[in-house]
């Protein structure tokens, strides 16, 4: 089997980190994002993944090599010199989906984080004989998304209605799809939305089937979903494999420390922290719902909460960063300095404090 992720662009929400890295190589739980979908792909028989791109091939092509040979899976990219939309990249990367078999091909989006249920989506996708099964997911207020109406017993879906007024039902497109390489018919090589212009087209048809998510679902394509997806990801390695989380007296709730990071004495760390490989944690720091990337060093009596520590910063004595500030790569934050939500860009070092959020160039 073969899947498309779409990459797309700059991943301007989430800058500074994407000011260092393309979006899908920025850490999320201590591995690049789009490694948690890669994985999942090549645990249900996936050989191949096409990446839809329009920014940095060479970066990625570059990083995911290692993997490629570590995972016994093909990463190819497939360029877009203009924006293409979400639909326009599969017609974009027709040549590489289609190999004769018939068989179904994956489609994702790269900010979507899960527990993807690759094997339950083959099995009703093959299981109704449609052409394209979506995954959808439930959320508590779907007037903000477009959502998308079905009937619950057989998963046919009827329609979508973009943020409804009135109540029409709460589930989402959750950015997973199967398709049958006859979708790629549908879809010109031209900027083309596959939520609002392939979808409701095989809808009318009677050929778009719906599946309902289990478990958890969070877009964290900017700042705070990141925050909160690390929350629910870190509480689904709870049920799925405890043992990879952290515990110990100075542990609060679910906290994934990575095995070459070092924590000193007196921390309290928790809930739902990420400190990832190299990292230095002083004694007396306090951290909680917030990640710490590779090689951060965050000094002693330091405490910091919703927030993001990008790769390589400092964090100084006594400082205190919180209300999802997010230091690019490379920051250094004095003693004693104050953030209350600063978006810091790289290789900046922050000597007075930040007292409303603001960005710092």
């Amino acid at each position: 089997m073969k899947a498309l992720i779409l990459v797309g662009g700059f991943g301007t929400r989430l800058r500074p980190l994407t000011l260092s890295f393309p979006k899908p190589l920025v850490d999320f739980a201590n591995k690049p994002m789009i490694l948690h979908q890669i994985e999942a792909l090549k645990e249900v028989g996936v050989t191949e993944v096409v990446l839809a791109i329009n920014y940095r091939p060479e970066v990625m092509i570059n990083f995911l090599k290692d993997f490629e040979d570590k995972l016994g899976i093909t990463i190819t990219c497939s360029q877009e010199t203009e924006p293409l939309g979400t639909a326009g990249p599969l017609a974009l990367a027709r040549d590489k989906l289609l190999d004769g078999s018939g068989e179904p091909f994956f489609v994702l989006n790269s900010d979507v984080i899960s527990e993807y249920p690759f094997a339950e989506l083959i099995q009703f996708h093959k299981s109704h004989g449609g052409e394209a099964t979506i995954m959808v997911t439930k959320v508590d207020e779907p007037s903000k998304y477009g959502v998308v109406v079905m009937d619950d017993t057989t998963g046919v879906v009827e329609k979508f209605v973009e943020k409804p007024k009135i109540f029409v039902g709460n589930k989402i497109n959750a950015g997973i799809y199967l398709l049958n390489p006859s979708v790629l018919d549908r879809i010109e090589l031209k900027p083309t939305s596959i939520e609002k212009e392939v979808f409701p087209r095989i809808a009318a048809d009677q050929k778009l089937y719906a599946m309902v998510l289990p478990g958890f679902w969070m877009d964290i394509g900017q700042p705070r979903d990141y925050i909160t997806g690390l929350r629910l990801y870190l509480d689904s390695l709870r049920k799925r494999s405890a043992a990879r989380l952290a515990s110990g007296t100075h542990v609060v709730g679910n906290v994934l420390v990575h095995e070459s990071a070092k924590i000193g004495e007196g921390c309290l760390i928790g809930p739902d922290v990420a400190i990832g490989p190299g990292c230095v944690v002083e004694d007396g720091v306090r951290l909680s719902r917030c990640t710490v990337m590779r090689g951060a060093r965050i000094k002693k009596h330091a405490c910091i909460s919703n927030s993001i520590v990008g790769w390589h910063s400092t964090v100084g004595k006594w400082a205190r960063i919180e209300n999802v500030t997010i230091l690019g790569e490379d920051v250094h934050v004095g003693d004693e300095v104050y953030s209350n939500g600063g978006v810091v860009l790289p290789h900046k070092e922050i000597k007075s404090s930040i007292l409303k959020p603001e960005i710092v160039m």
